[in-house]
């Protein structure tokens, strides 16, 4: 087993040096931060001071989702523990609800478990009080990087709403109402919803008002009765999968045929969109994907002292048969 001598040798510092650096407990230069955890990680050593010894206690990645029930970062954190179990971490989970308010407290509860480093999807990040505070390394999954946060892996919303929004536009569609969760819950879904509003004006296309309703309500008793009725939209995009889901519900329910009567879309390309028949026009994002390499990111930034990045990763349109081609006549 290495030692800390072994590591302030290797670092080419003192072994006090090596040890404040190693349990956060005094000032020390960047370049000195970088060369004492790299020659830490090379060695396997692991500071015994922090929080708990870890020849009895694996260190560990707190992670910050909106939802554990959404598939989308269900994918996401299933990824995110085999690239931390792979480099001997566990993973500390905690949930938001989709509300700011309860941001700050899980990440508050993360905290108490001293982990490694934060992977956060927060509501806002320029407004979220989660991160407000000192923290330790921090990525952020799906969420636009900040000036203080400036790790993140995020896919472009704002593209995916604008890439959506032309597709249907190319099928004959003028008419087009978007369906959210509150913006103040997700910043995604205002991207989204900003780039929908971008296509339709670069055709001379007045856009709806977005429909804003809670996230974590029950979508099988959504409502849109006074929509329709106030704007005969052709097309609805939801801003998320389960939404759109629920949007075909309330839709039937109604009595409007999807798509023959109102084609629907959404975003993320969960798996049961493409269980169904007709299949979810959708686009899909590589949550899986995301989540290993928010993981990979923050353990190099943790362990290696690594610089920051903000990983942009790519999303892909994949027509289905919820939205129909006015183009073409019947």
């Amino acid at each position: 087993m290495s030692t800390l001598q072994q590591v302030a040798f290797r670092a080419g510092c003192s072994i006090a040096t090596a040890s404040r650096v190693l349990n956060h407990n005094g000032p020390v230069s960047d370049e000195m931060v970088r060369r004492v955890r790299r020659a830490a990680a090379e060695l396997g050593y692991r500071a015994s001071g922090r929080a708990v010894n870890f020849a009895r206690r694996r260190p560990a990645i707190g992670v910050l989702i909106p939802s554990i029930t959404n598939p989308v970062f269900a994918a996401s954190l299933s990824s995110i523990q085999h690239r931390a179990l792979h480099a001997g971490h566990s993973v500390l989970i905690a949930q938001s609800n989709y509300d700011p308010a309860q941001e700050a407290d899980a990440v508050a509860s993360l905290l108490h478990q001293r982990p490694t480093g934060l992977i956060l999807t927060v509501c806002d990040p320029e407004r979220s009080l989660a991160l407000s505070s000192a923290l330790p390394p921090t990525v952020l999954l799906n969420n636009l990087p900040t000036a203080r946060f400036p790790a993140a892996v995020t896919p472009d919303n704002f593209g995916a709403g604008r890439e959506l929004t032309e597709h249907l536009l190319d099928q004959g569609h003028s008419r087009i109402l978007f369906i959210s969760g509150h913006f103040g819950a997700s910043d995604r879904a205002r991207l989204r919803y900003l780039g929908h509003v971008k296509a339709m004006e670069a055709v001379g296309h007045a856009p709806f008002a977005a429909v804003q309703i809670p996230f974590i309500d029950s979508f099988e008793q959504l409502d849109l009765g006074d929509d329709i009725l106030r704007l005969k939209p052709t097309a609805i995009i939801a801003s998320n999968d389960l939404l759109a889901l629920g949007v075909m519900g309330s839709l039937r329910r109604q009595g409007f045929s999807v798509p023959h009567d109102i084609s629907v879309a959404g975003f993320d390309g969960i798996a049961i969109g493409r269980l169904m028949d007709p299949p979810l026009t959708t686009v899909e994002m590589p949550d899986a994907t995301m989540g290993a390499a928010a993981a990979s990111l923050l353990l190099d930034m943790a362990e290696n002292a690594a610089p920051t990045r903000h990983l942009i990763v790519p999303y892909r349109l994949r027509p289905g048969g919820t939205v129909r081609n006015l183009n073409v006549v019947s």
